[in-house]
């Protein structure tokens, strides 16, 4: 069912759903979002603070839906709020290349690339988390983060990668166990750490195979070596992440902030709000809870 690796260099078609330090870049963020995590009020109480006037930004009334940054000043009831921003982290998006998709901005062939499916940035770009043939399918990965990017490309972490591979063509015994003590191709000794058998019919056969490198048509390579032939390849995971049967072909998929900074090796940061704040922030919504003109 799955796809090889290619070398690994530094959908919306539907939506379904170095140490790696992500970048210090701070994201502007709602408003009754940043307001509510400072403990002034729920995400609704603000909203309505917003439609009475209550709440200006930088001298002007707030907007519903309106984003700040940390340049902004906010004003509850007149009161400036210290408003704290935590660096954002890098995003990453998880995608099921189809085959007959190349992993490059451009192609003089005029094929589609994988890049055309991808969303649009509103600054940076995506960089691909290795490459997949062209006539390879499965999990591809994309981040905005170049240092991320390297971590989990570098082969000195040696993340794991698992492919489904149909052969033409039934391993030996005596195959399989050269293909896990080492082949030896042009570019140096090459194996498998993993290789189980996975049946079939007729003249096709799936195998799972992991390897924690990713040279260019390894697979394909390695079998080739043994004398037979990948008639499909499909990556099915790469590190900890899992291609889900939910996420169909061509189609992205966003990966949540607390599994980005597991995927970083890093400890999620903690969003902290200074005492000060805090008691202003307890003040502002005694004198706010009950809406002007209201007894």
């Amino acid at each position: 069912m799955p796809a090889e690796p290619e070398r690994d260099h530094p959908a919306r078609r539907g939506q379904a759903g170095g140490r790696g330090a992500p970048q210090e870049e701070h994201e502007p963020e709602r408003l009754q979002k940043v307001l509510a995590r400072l403990g002034v009020g729920s995400r609704r109480e603000i909203e309505e603070w917003v439609v009475a006037g209550r709440i200006t930004v930088n001298g002007e009334p707030a907007e519903l839906g309106q984003k700040i940054g940390p340049g902004d000043r906010v004003k509850v009831n007149g009161r400036l709020l210290s408003v704290k921003f935590a660096a954002r982290a890098p995003r990453v998006l998880i995608y099921h290349k189809p085959e007959g998709e190349i992993v490059s901005r451009e192609d003089p062939d005029g094929r589609p690339t994988v890049f055309e499916r991808l969303p649009l940035l509103r600054k940076g770009r995506w960089i691909a988390v290795g490459r997949l043939d062209f006539n390879t399918s499965g999990l591809l990965l994309f981040t905005n983060d170049g240092t991320l990017a390297n971590r989990l490309m570098h082969p000195r972490y040696e993340l794991e990668r698992e492919y489904a591979v149909r052969l033409l063509g039934e391993l030996t015994d005596e195959q399989i166990e050269s293909l896990k003590v080492g082949i030896q191709l042009e570019d140096g000794l090459a194996r498998f750490t993993s290789l189980t058998d996975q049946g079939g019919e007729g003249a096709n056969h799936w195998y799972k195979v992991t390897l924690s490198e990713g040279r260019n048509r390894e697979v394909r390579r390695m079998f080739e070596a043994v004398g037979l032939t990948v008639s499909r390849l499909m990556r099915v995971r790469y590190g900890p992440v899992t291609l889900s049967s939910r996420l169909k072909r061509g189609m992205w998929m966003e990966m949540p902030e607390e599994e980005v900074y597991k995927l970083a090796g890093l400890p999620q940061p903690q969003r902290q709000v200074s005492a000060r704040t805090a008691e202003k922030a307890r003040q502002v919504r005694v004198h706010t809870t009950t809406p002007r003109g209201r007894t």
